[in-house]
């Protein structure tokens, strides 16, 4: 249940649920934060190769989620290679990691009702 410090707010409610770009966005951000090409990657990871998206999909969405403050673009860290400074970095803003929380809760919901339903398999908690 989301805190009032991870509350969406009611202008970003529309949002939800996530579009899977977003949701894999987000979430890939969630660990810390990554370039481009390294959230891509770890999309793809996460979802066992379900979901791909290409730098089209991708960057569009990142400048959306810009555009949101969903998130932000940080500093490279020092002692990096003239092509590592030239990546942009992204992190979640806290808005980012409250939508994400609210979507991920939503979802947790719904797995809860299919197991009553037996439609997943109950697992051992």
């Amino acid at each position: 249940m989301p805190t009032a410090a991870n509350r969406v707010p009611d202008d970003l409610q529309h949002l939800l649920p996530l579009t899977p770009a977003v949701f894999f966005i987000l979430f890939a951000l969630a660990d810390g934060e990554k370039h481009g090409y390294a959230i891509m990657q770890t999309a793809s990871r996460i979802s066992d190769n379900h979901f791909r998206m290409g730098p089209g999909t991708l960057y569009t969405t990142i400048q959306r989620l810009l555009d949101l403050d969903l998130i932000e673009e940080t500093e490279s860290a020092g002692g990096q290679s003239d092509h590592e400074k030239r990546r942009r970095y992204y992190k979640l803003t806290r808005t980012g990691k409250a939508i994400l929380v609210a979507d991920v809760s939503r979802m947790e919901s719904v797995v809860r009702l299919a197991r009553d339903k037996k439609l997943v398999p109950k697992t051992s908690e």
